[in-house]
């Protein structure tokens, strides 16, 4: 008999009831180290003062309207959102997936506008992940994501991660744009290089296309600047945005130029949700801590401390593991052994990381995390793989 929870998920037997910055406490009374945060979403770790503050004082007083009207709060964060990145206007969305949809939608109807119904293609990247949506797997592209659920949305085109050459071979008088991940989440933590972005950025402006950035899992602050774009020095068109924006409330976003946004008038696209009261008081009290500099400085501080203390525990474990990988604080361990068996023994070991592509096993802590739980972190992952290294040694050859 199936679940009444639909069985898309394999889930790990555990059951958290509370949370404590870095910490999730099991039912049973287990602390576990928090170093997937939700799958970088909590951003400012499990219930910050600040965003309880911000959602108890905005539920009581107005939880949703519509966007039929103006909202406050979000016409604040919006105002945020602009000030401090290279966007002109915001569109907000509840998740990732959404600002996927739209993206996509947004540049279509720029060339529309323009006299270009045919320039409706997009190049896309192996490895990617761009949301579960119609447009999100057809984006992506792979076999895992797509199989079953033809037809695809069609207008796309996969090239080999990082490859500038087979970007300028592809690009047509039908492409429209290139979409990318900065630092690749789901598809194993694989940063693509500033000079590979600054490349891109200059070969799109010679060829007239937009640049789409999907920083939904490597965004705000994530790899220590408010957005990852910016290590390279680029800007793009268009870029999606959600996860650790609304620090664990449903809240994601699309940002724009003027220019990639003109076809957007009113009535071309909207959301029930999106940007409602409650989301947009959270994501505010998130802006105003992650885009803070001193606040990014501590979280590049962190990062190397924590990057260097897991490049000695990849020296300890050399047939676990095999090397350190990704930007700030989204960090990777390419493993030796399968990554799953690194997981469960980290449950064991009471701590929480995340499985990616590539035999990866993805490091995403609270941007908060300390020092001390840094330390604490390295302890129970050396324990972890230690179990692993023993449970492969006791296997028959």
């Amino acid at each position: 008999m199936i679940a009444s929870v639909l069985p898309t998920y394999n889930r790990a037997p555990l059951s958290f009831v509370k949370g404590e910055g870095s910490w999730l406490i099991e039912a049973d009374g287990r602390r576990f180290l928090d170093l997937g945060a939700g799958i970088a979403v909590n951003a400012l770790g499990h219930a910050h003062p600040a965003l309880v503050a911000a959602l108890t004082e905005q539920a009581g007083n107005l939880w949703h309207t519509s966007n039929l009207y103006h909202i406050p709060q979000q016409e604040a964060l919006a105002d945020k959102l602009v000030a401090h990145t290279f966007a002109d206007t915001v569109f907000f969305t509840n998740s990732g997936t959404e600002s996927c949809e739209l993206a996509v939608k947004m540049v279509r109807k720029y060339w529309h506008d323009k006299g270009h119904p045919g320039r409706v293609d997009l190049i896309a990247f192996e490895g990617s992940f761009h949301g579960r949506s119609s447009a999100g797997i057809a984006a992506a592209g792979s076999e895992k994501m797509t199989n079953g659920f033809g037809p695809l949305l069609p207008g796309f085109t996969h090239l080999p991660w990082g490859d500038l050459e087979a970007v300028e071979a592809a690009i047509t008088d039908h492409t429209a744009g290139v979409m990318i991940e900065p630092v690749q989440g789901e598809g194993g933590i694989r940063p693509a290089t500033d000079q590979f972005l600054k490349e891109l950025r200059a070969l799109c402006d010679a060829k007239g296309i937009m640049l789409i950035l999907d920083e939904v899992q490597c965004g705000m602050g994530r790899t220590g600047k408010l957005f990852a774009h910016e290590w390279a020095g680029i800007t793009p068109d268009v870029m999606l945005v959600a996860k650790g924006i609304g620090g664990g409330f449903p809240l994601g976003c699309v940002l724009a130029t003027e220019e990639a946004a003109s076809g957007m008038t009113a009535g071309t696209h909207g959301s029930t949700y999106g940007g409602n009261p409650l989301a947009c008081a959270v994501g505010n009290a998130v802006m105003d801590h992650v885009a803070d500099e001193a606040f990014l400085s501590e979280v590049n501080r962190k990062a190397g401390f924590f990057r260097q203390k897991l490049e000695a525990l990849v020296a300890l474990h050399p047939d676990v593991l095999e090397s350190v990988r990704g930007q700030g604080l989204m960090l990777g361990l390419k493993c030796k052994a399968p990554n799953a068996d690194l997981v469960q023994a980290g449950y064991v070991s009471l701590v929480a990381t995340v499985p990616a592509a590539d035999n990866v096993v993805r490091l995403l802590p609270p941007l908060t995390i300390t020092d001390d739980e840094i330390a604490e972190a390295i302890e129970r992952l050396d324990q972890a793989a230690s179990a692993v290294a023993r449970q492969h040694m006791s296997e028959p050859a």
